[in-house]
């Protein structure tokens, strides 16, 4: 088993006991929550007459449910306003602070803890998503649960969980124009497939990560479960202190120091020792787009889409099945393949770096004739601050939509949805079948530039080819 890495610590400075199960009893330091898996949870303690233990540690924001356009209360959708309604009335009830729309702080969960400075090194976080890896970039152990396990850290402020290995994913080198985070997640998913990382937890290190943004550490956090992991991490560094400095909730003055002095004895050690170790070279990552129906099915853009007998016998069911589904054939480039919605937001890549990144593609462009193409900012804060930067104007002369802040096309729980079998391309994080919102839509993940470039071609196209 693993020792001495970052994860290994921060579990034994959280373990409560162990159970007769074997399992450890975990205590989470921060729980986020949302509308979606909160209300049967809120209502499973109020069942048994308990209460919220730790109300303080629990914060609340709306993110899978809200319309990216009319948001006027109540919502349209009647199931939605009422997960609206009992979030509002279990956070009033129990004391929970609630970042709720028109707050200034609502938005997607994954976004708005860091950018609050809620989330931190060394902390243990828990949210009813599957996507609450992503605050692993901080250098947290951070687990998505289901709605029964929402309800025993509302009550008890612990888990129930078996101790994962540990497998450090190293990527060295500079990533070549026009590759971004999202192209190194996906071909790590390619490489190590959907259910490599099944039972362990995933720590990021090499050049690469250190070179990267904490928002572009993020984006590679967040698909860890994609990759089968429970959690994936990075440890600590200057970067990560500088992004917390002066947030509304990190240290202040004196605190300050001491947590920082925490932080780095937290890292992992320089012989930590770890079951797995898999290497990478930045240089030979390439644009990456998924294919297929799991996020595992990418392919460099200028590469075709596997025939049967090039893939091992374990892949080629599901190949046969993705075949079908996308309507795409085997051995035909994935390069030009036309697309129908352009989607750029998501836990995954809706946050300031990516819109502005976006936008340099999309600058005195124009999305092409017939594409509907839209952006949502992951939080309130965001789109403000894209809005002073004047990134909204661009995304609108070049055609897109500009929208509020929300989960939006990731998942099919609002009103941006794919009508019949059109095709998108998306900037979020899964490809599943029905994922966006029509059962027969189709989704192919790419990075938000790369929309872009699909936006103005009307056909998936490589980003590079718009690089000055």
């Amino acid at each position: 088993m693993s020792k001495g890495t970052l994860f290994d610590k921060v579990w034994d400075l959280h373990t409560v006991g162990t159970l007769a199960s074997g399992q450890t009893q975990l205590f989470i330091g921060l729980h986020l929550i949302h509308e979606v898996t909160s209300p049967q949870a809120f209502a499973m303690i109020r069942e048994r007459g308990l209460k919220v233990l730790f109300p303080e540690r629990t914060v609340a924001t709306v993110d899978h449910i809200v319309p990216t356009e009319n948001q006027a209360r109540p919502f349209a959708d009647t199931l939605a306003e009422e997960m609206m309604q009992a979030l509002e009335k279990s956070c009033q009830e129990h004391q929970i602070t609630f970042y709720n729309v028109g707050s200034g702080r609502q938005g997607i969960v994954h976004a708005i803890a860091p950018e609050l400075g809620l989330t931190q090194p060394g902390m243990t976080i828990a949210c009813g998503d599957s996507h609450t890896s992503t605050h692993g970039a901080f250098g947290a152990i951070a687990f998505g649960i289901g709605t029964s396990q929402v309800r025993d850290v509302l009550a008890s402020q612990t888990l129930a969980l078996s101790k994962l290995k540990v497998r450090r994913i190293e990527v060295n080198g500079t990533l070549r124009p026009g590759v971004y985070a999202k192209d190194v997640i996906l071909h790590i998913i390619r490489k190590l497939g959907v259910k490599g990382g099944v039972g362990y937890a995933y720590e990021y290190a090499g050049s690469t990560f250190e070179q990267m943004s904490m928002e572009e550490r993020m984006t590679v956090c967040n698909m860890s479960i994609e990759g089968g992991a429970r959690c994936g991490y990075i440890n600590p560094d200057r970067v990560t202190y500088d992004y917390l400095k002066d947030r509304e909730f990190a240290p202040k003055g004196d605190d300050w120091e001491k947590a920082v002095t925490w932080w780095e004895n937290i890292r992992s050690d320089t012989d930590a020792e770890y079951d797995d170790v898999v290497v990478f070279d930045a240089a030979e990552i390439p644009p990456t787009v998924t294919w297929g129906i799991t996020p595992g099915q990418g392919i460099g853009v200028d590469e075709s889409i596997p025939t049967p007998d090039s893939l091992p016998d374990s892949e080629r069911a599901i190949a046969e099945e993705a075949y079908r589904y996308m309507k795409l054939q085997p051995g035909d480039p994935i390069k030009g393949t036309k697309v129908d919605v352009c989607f750029i937001g998501s836990c995954t890549n809706g946050r300031l770096s990516d819109l502005r990144e976006a936008a340099k593609f999309a600058k005195g462009r124009q999305v092409s004739t017939g594409i509907k193409a839209f952006v949502v900012p992951a939080s309130e804060q965001i789109k403000k601050e894209a809005e002073a930067e004047g990134l909204d104007k661009i995304f609108v002369e070049a055609g897109f939509e500009w929208r509020n802040p929300g989960c939006s096309m990731c998942l099919a729980m609002n009103p941006d949805k794919l009508q019949g079998d059109q095709i998108s391309a998306s900037s979020s994080n899964r490809n599943f079948k029905g994922r966006q919102g029509s059962s027969e839509g189709r989704t192919l993940l790419m990075s938000p530039a790369m929309v872009v470039a699909a936006a103005v071609n009307g056909k998936v196209a490589d980003v590079r080819e718009l690089l000055p």
